[in-house]
């Protein structure tokens, strides 16, 4: 449920890094709590973000939440199917409901983030 080669934030966002390319969603959890997606807001790309900076948000029909960006940053391409059917994120999170995806200013921030098992134990 939570894929090994992803790291994640306490604030269920993932990230996968590709070569100095970080690809950022929010976990199958977050998808579960937010129930089903009516909406979404994301940044342009050229964007530039701290880490854990507010970098859009999500509508459901139970709650509106951030997005948190897990890593410092600029934005070089965003998902743009999500602005027109958000629910990609709820079916495939770790696949086509990717959210945005940086360059990353500086890597050493990915130190701080859970791998999978770390992940897990929180939701426990």
């Amino acid at each position: 449920m939570y894929p090994e080669d992803l790291l994640y934030t306490d604030n269920h966002e993932w990230i996968r890094v590709e070569n100095g390319t970080a690809v950022v969603g929010i976990t199958y959890y977050a998808c579960d709590q937010l129930g089903d997606l009516v909406f979404a807001e994301l940044p342009e790309e050229g964007d530039e973000f701290g880490q854990g900076d507010s970098f859009g948000v999500i509508e459901s029909v139970k709650a509106v939440a951030d997005f948190y960006l897990p890593v410092g940053g600029t934005v070089i391409e965003i998902n743009e199917d999500l602005l027109d059917a958000p629910e990609i994120i709820t079916e495939d999170p770790y696949g086509e409901g990717w959210v945005i995806k940086i360059e990353i200013a500086d890597s050493s921030e990915l130190d701080v983030l859970m791998n999978s098992e770390d992940y897990q134990a929180i939701l426990d």
